[in-house]
């Protein structure tokens, strides 16, 4: 076999990624026809920084000059950055920042088949991004029932242009997406593609009764965020439901929060660290950026970034930083040995996280689905298993 034909076999098709999203449960029969007549490819720009799963990183790619490439990369399950740096990146090499992008399929129809729409339901997005997905909700509730809004206006116009091409007619409005689409309301759904720390209560405003909201959220103890579903109240006074689980997302503009600046906080470990079992920051550092005592955490410890390092030499040191002060705490793990723990300023930020570690176990480790939000005009709270027990 010569080496491009090894090439091209290590990519999957496009119906061989359909039929593995169908065999995860991903692609519903409700969306399947969708997916065959609505290809990703078709709202992509000639230039795209795919995920490569192998190296872990962005990699350039372009369909000028390797068209091949470009196709397996535009059908495969993986994300692709479209965007660097709010447009002001320039050059094949990554930029700093994605700023837009085109979300992996599997994440894309899980959140559609969440939303649950038919043939009569209009849609709001937020966050138009190439278009891709706003022309799958237009093929699935009809010409004229989806309107998409997108911040930054370059993006509006790529996108335009390309769902013209494509022949779907949604409305894109070049605009803030957390204020929603007033002048186009009232929607039966809609649906966030960008990350979110708090959800608007304007698109609450702006959903019917009993409609249905699915965005992602997070807390800012880590950048990766959790999917919830609302629905609004018969009263349309607030809306309110349950986590479904993680996902990761580029974060609405103005929800962005600074990298932390590790010198900024000037820690030092000049003084005793404090021996203790290991056993919590394992349990958390095991966890996963994605799990749910993470997500746990993040609820129950606000203000705080948390900052793992990478394991080296069998050593790990886990970081934590609060947001409103200097306040700072290093656990450092070492297998077979006690962990030793730095806290420095204010916050305890170490006692804080542990605190709520020992919440989370009390109440039997629970997952996303026993977690939920509420929101109101007055603003949101989350709450675990009932409504009436806000965290």
């Amino acid at each position: 076999m010569n080496p491009t034909k090894e090439a091209e076999e290590a990519y999957p098709t496009r119906r061989q990624v359909g039929f593995a999203l169908v065999s995860a449960g991903v692609l519903t029969s409700e969306w399947l026809n969708t997916y065959a007549l609505v290809p990703r490819r078709a709202f992509l720009p000639d230039v795209i920084w795919p995920y490569d799963m192998e190296s872990g990183q962005a990699v350039h790619v372009s369909r000028t000059d390797d068209a091949g490439r470009w196709r397996r990369y535009a059908d495969a399950d993986v994300p692709i950055v479209t965007q660097w740096d709010d447009g002001g990146h320039e050059g094949p090499r990554p930029g700093r920042l994605p700023t837009s992008s085109a979300s992996m399929p599997s994440v894309v129809f899980r959140m559609l088949d969440v939303l649950t729409v038919d043939g009569d339901s209009r849609v709001l997005e937020i966050g138009t991004g190439t278009g891709w997905n706003a022309a799958l909700l237009a093929h699935r509730t009809g010409d004229g029932h989806v309107v998409s809004v997108e911040v930054d206006a370059a993006v509006a116009d790529r996108a335009r242009e390309a769902l013209h091409r494509f022949g779907a007619l949604v409305e894109v409005v070049h605009g803030d997406g957390l204020c929603g689409a007033p002048d186009h309301a009232p929607f039966d759904r809609v649906v966030a593609t960008c990350g979110v720390r708090e959800v608007p209560f304007d698109w609450v405003a702006q959903t019917r009764p009993l409609g249905v909201i699915v965005a992602p959220w997070g807390t800012g103890f880590t950048q990766d965020d959790a999917l919830v579903r609302l629905q609004v109240h018969a009263s349309g006074e607030f809306a309110q439901g349950r986590f479904v689980g993680p996902v990761a997302f580029m974060k609405a503009r103005a929800h962005r929060t600074a990298p932390v600046d590790h010198e900024a906080y000037a820690p030092h470990t000049g003084f005793p660290a404090v021996e203790e079992p290991g056993e919590v920051a394992a349990e958390i550092a095991a966890g996963g950026r994605f799990g749910p005592l993470v997500f746990a955490l993040g609820l129950r410890v606000p203000d705080c970034a948390f900052s793992p390092a990478q394991e080296r030499d069998g050593a790990r040191p886990l970081w934590f930083y609060s947001r409103g002060d200097r306040s700072w705490a290093c656990v450092f793990l070492r297998e077979g040995r006690p962990a030793q723990v730095w806290q420095h300023g204010p916050r305890r930020l170490w006692d804080e996280v542990r605190a709520a570690h020992a919440w989370w176990c009390a109440r039997g480790r629970p997952g996303w689905d026993r977690f939920g939000l509420t929101v109101g005009a007055a603003g949101e709270y989350a709450w675990l298993d009932d409504p009436g027990r806000p965290l």
